[in-house]
């Protein structure tokens, strides 16, 4: 089950490939603490059709998410390379996160254990943390063929 709101983000880096030089380049968490809020979309793989859905949504729509003060990443365990060939592909413009060896997504407590007996990912879930980096709002869909309800996401940012 998903860390509840109200439990402290734990923090982490993870390497993206997006925003080009250098061509792989950290990203950590509590950077954005005391400077802004920050919206996690941990979603099980790239190039699948409910993922695709969700980000090129999300990202048409990234000026909102600025207008509340507030950063968005994706997260999931497919390499950097894959997700920026995905991102490059869909036009996708949320910065997305590699967490390959998984620790992230478990220390979030959103590991999807042998998804269809092909190995583990993550499951589809969205933590938006507050700027002293406490959750304030914590949801895992009950499917990955479902989409988190982004009104309560942009309502706990407001």
């Amino acid at each position: 089950m998903a860390l509840a709101a109200g439990t402290p983000a734990p923090d982490f880096t993870l390497m993206t490939t997006q925003d080009g030089d250098p061509p792989v380049k950290p990203v950590k968490l509590s950077d954005n603490f005391g400077q802004k809020k920050t919206v996690l979309l941990f979603f099980p793989a790239a190039f699948t059709g409910v993922c695709t859905q969700e980000f090129c949504d999300v990202s048409s729509g990234l000026g909102a998410y600025a207008d509340l003060d507030a950063e968005v990443y994706g997260i999931s365990v497919d390499s950097p390379f894959a997700q920026q060939a995905w991102a490059e592909k869909e036009g996708i413009k949320v910065t997305l996160l590699s967490d390959q060896n998984k620790d992230v997504t478990k220390a979030y407590d959103v590991l999807f254990a042998g998804l269809l007996d092909i190995g583990d990912f993550s499951h589809r879930a969205v933590f938006v943390i507050d700027k002293d980096g406490k959750i304030v709002h914590s949801e895992q869909t009950p499917s990955p063929l479902e989409l988190p309800d982004f009104d309560k996401v942009k309502a706990a940012l407001a």
